[in-house]
């Protein structure tokens, strides 16, 4: 009986726990880039705040994260980091100003391109999207995992796979800092000038009079599915009960790793194998009599 007491006592406790982390998601950050990049992750002004809002990625490693359920923010990258003899850490783009590698929940400095990403919205869907709103810094890449979409069906991915800096306008390009000319960003347009009706404010800031320029058109060239200015509309996905791989420098013609339930997967080798030794086997004593 007091066995029962105990077991029943360990279940009540868990409960609320269980409940906590049904709808969280995994977050796995990739780094597919020829560089080491430092990502950082900043929550919108009613979201919780996470433990890590910043960390180092090398070349080809990734990193997992579970993100609480009601989560809302962005996802970057910043590159060209460097820290100096006092310890002062800073980047060239989408620095976040922190002085450390941990961004302390603080967001990205423009040009940066961003991953966005609501779990649990509207009718307990997630909503995703990139943004180029602020600028360009690398390619990026949102692929939902183990999802459905409203109408049923894999959630897709949406990214950013091309080279935008190599082809930045001059009047947008963010140069390295070390004096080389090297272009590193592409500012949008209204952190480049500061207009109005480039930054969608004042009389320009309503649907009705922010319109796309021939520089937010020049983003969307390389980016169909990004967002490209303040009031675009059509590119913000829905899906339920996923997972999201955030890539860095997705190619263009990359797929995400097929999920494999391992324990099937090997049970159906060792099957292969033991037909493949009976064939043998059968071969063999049938020789033997003919």
């Amino acid at each position: 009986m007091a066995t029962m007491s105990y077991s029943l006592l360990a279940l009540l406790l868990s409960f609320p726990f269980l409940l906590g982390t049904g709808n969280s998601a995994t977050f796995t950050i990739l780094n597919q880039c020829a560089y080491t990049v430092w990502p950082g992750l900043s929550s919108g002004a009613d979201s919780p705040q996470l433990s890590t809002t910043g960390f180092v990625l090398e070349v080809g490693k990734s990193n997992a994260i579970t993100i609480p359920s009601g989560w809302s923010g962005r996802i970057w990258a910043r590159t060209y980091c460097s820290q100096d003899s006092t310890g002062r850490f800073t980047c060239a783009t989408a620095d976040c100003g922190s002085r450390t590698i941990d961004c302390k929940g603080k967001g990205a400095t423009p040009p940066a391109t961003f991953a966005e990403i609501t779990l649990n919205g509207l009718d307990g869907l997630d909503f995703y999207d990139i943004s180029l709103v602020d600028g360009y810094n690398l390619p990026i890449s949102i692929t939902p995992q183990n999802g459905t979409e409203i109408g049923g069906g894999n959630c897709p991915t949406v990214e950013c796979a091309k080279d935008i800096n190599s082809h930045c306008p001059a009047k947008l390009r963010l140069t390295d800092r070390d004096g080389s000319g090297k272009g590193v960003a592409c500012k949008s347009a209204c952190e480049a000038f500061g207009d109005a009706k480039y930054c969608c404010s004042d009389e320009f800031g309503s649907p009705d009079t922010c319109k796309p320029s021939s520089y937010s058109q020049f983003f969307k060239s390389a980016c169909p599915r990004a967002y490209t200015y303040a009031y675009e509309d059509g590119n913000t996905f829905g899906c339920n009960g996923a997972n999201y791989l955030i890539t860095f420098c997705p190619s263009p013609h990359w797929q995400p790793p097929h999920i494999v339930d391992t324990s099937r997967a090997e049970r159906s080798r060792i099957l292969s194998m033991f037909v493949a030794l009976i064939s043998i086997m059968m071969a063999a004593l049938s020789r033997q009599f003919y």
